[in-house]
């Protein structure tokens, strides 16, 4: 697969959307080297965001979706790109995806490691308070894909509400 060229120093900012009662921050935080390998992606366009874009030291937020309030809980960042996600020719396997195939992948994932959890979770209601966040993708209405883009100013805005 073909990476988007890149200088050295730029980094891309990103927003993964993950069900706490699934796999959480905290669960991240206690995986083997607090990494953890980010599959089951089964929408084309997050997966072409993490196959196509996303690269090494990209920088994460973490989001838990279907939480009671949904927020963004923390930061991790991308230390392995894009490769096939066995879990779709696992018959076995919730992910499991019969019309993928393991010479001609269809879906892929990447590796994530934990960078910190926020003092204070960021609710959509507390983000869409913040002038500076209003053209975020999450805060659009409808906008419900599971890794999404996020510019630099929004990350560290967020990063620093958190804190």
């Amino acid at each position: 697969m073909k990476k988007t060229s890149k200088n050295a120093r730029e980094s891309s900012f990103w927003l993964m959307k993950t069900e706490p009662e699934v796999f959480s921050i905290r669960d991240l935080a206690k995986a083997p080297n607090q990494t953890i390998d980010w599959f089951g992606i089964r929408n084309y366009q997050a997966r072409n965001y993490m196959r196509d874009q996303m690269n090494l030291g990209d920088r994460v937020l973490v989001y838990h979706s279907n939480a009671k309030p949904s927020c963004v809980v923390g930061t991790a960042f991308v230390v392995r790109t894009s490769y096939p996600d066995h879990t779709a020719w696992d018959a076995n396997h919730e992910y499991f995806d019969p019309k993928s195939d393991p010479h001609n992948p269809r879906w892929f994932m990447v590796d994530i490691q934990f960078e910190s959890e926020f003092l204070v979770s960021l609710s959509l209601k507390m983000l869409r308070q913040v002038p500076k966040l209003s053209s975020m993708v999450l805060l659009r209405k409808g906008s419900r894909l599971s890794i999404q883009p996020v510019t630099e100013q929004e990350f560290e805005i967020i990063v620093k509400l958190g804190r």
